[in-house]
């Protein structure tokens, strides 16, 4: 067996150890600082297998630590292929990372100010090659932003028709005395 296949059966175990920190601990929230630059890096090497590990590395930094959005946007124009396939990964697996992505107000932030950083470059001198990845990040960034505010209307319509639900039950009950408010504090408290 060679040395590469060795590595391909035992790399599984070490990445799960290497990334089994506890969540937002300080410990964790440096390692996903050092894990972002080197997986950047290693996206960039034209092997789709290492580009795809190293998407998923780049993802489980900004889910353990916000400040990662920071270092993503001080990275993106000078590793824009590494933007794109991240990008086009959150968008694609959306329903998977949405909720393991947060605070979302500041991934909502880091993508406008991409946007605005794909908008200046596009104005600038920038070769062909490098144009088309800067549009194709740029998509990404428009669907993931999308779905961010689709997300967010979504909480907002759903405590309106709440709200609502019970002013409307208020307004036609006969007589207030009669309700179980234990009940009523069990059934909306949780929520």
């Amino acid at each position: 067996m060679q040395a590469t296949e060795r590595l391909e059966v035992v790399y599984p175990t070490l990445k799960e150890l290497a990334l089994a920190g506890s969540p937002g601990t300080k410990a964790t929230k440096q390692a996903a600082q050092q894990l972002l630059p080197a997986a950047v890096k290693a996206m960039q090497e034209n092997n789709p297998e290492l580009t795809r590990e190293a998407t998923d590395i780049f993802i489980w930094c900004l889910t353990q630590n916000a400040d990662c959005y920071k270092q993503w946007e001080k990275l993106h124009l000078e590793n824009v292929d590494a933007s794109v396939a991240v990008l086009r990964k959150l968008s694609s697996e959306w329903k998977v990372y949405s909720t393991k992505l947060s605070p979302p107000d500041a991934l909502r932030e880091m993508l406008k100010h991409l946007r605005a950083k794909n908008e200046e470059a596009l104005a600038g001198v920038v070769d062909s090659s490098k144009q088309a990845s800067i549009k194709d990040a740029d998509k990404h960034c428009k669907v993931i932003l999308g779905r961010l505010t689709r997300g967010l209307g979504c909480l907002k319509g759903g405590v309106c028709v709440l709200l609502l639900a019970v002013a409307v039950g208020f307004a036609v009950s006969p007589n207030m005395d009669s309700w179980d408010w234990n009940k009523i504090h069990a059934t909306f408290g949780s929520l």
